[in-house]
């Protein structure tokens, strides 16, 4: 069964710090790009932040640029969004979804999608 599990998500206060984990299982990442995106409540979900095959590029949305950093591990088949500085405006369930090897801006062209995991900055 092809599929991608977020995990990582939670409660942390502003300023704190998470690791998002996107493991792939039924198929292997390396020819594949990960995009992490991220849906508040009542709106379109947005992209974060992408790597492409080979760890050829990363892309961030202008948000999160100097506070997350995405990187993969091809051989354990997961990807990481490293995000620091957490503020309340990061509070939204984030989502992994894969296409083949190059980012797109297209949320359409990511054919398989993990179910989401909460995150929630707060004191």
């Amino acid at each position: 069964q092809v599929q991608l599990v977020e995990s990582g998500g939670g409660l942390v206060q502003p300023g704190g710090s998470l690791r998002l984990s996107c493991a792939a299982s039924g198929f292997t990442l390396d020819t594949r790009a990960i995009g992490w995106f991220r849906q508040f409540p009542g709106k379109v979900r947005e992209g974060v932040s992408c790597i492409s095959a080979n760890n050829s590029t990363s892309y961030y949305v202008d948000s999160v640029k100097g506070r997350f950093t995405i990187s993969r591990d091809d051989a354990k088949n997961t990807v990481y969004l490293q995000m620091n500085s957490l503020n309340s405006e990061d509070t939204a369930v984030y989502y992994c979804a894969t296409r083949p090897y190059y980012c797109s801006n297209y949320r359409g062209s990511y054919r398989t999608w993990g179910q989401g995991t909460q995150v929630t900055v707060s004191s």
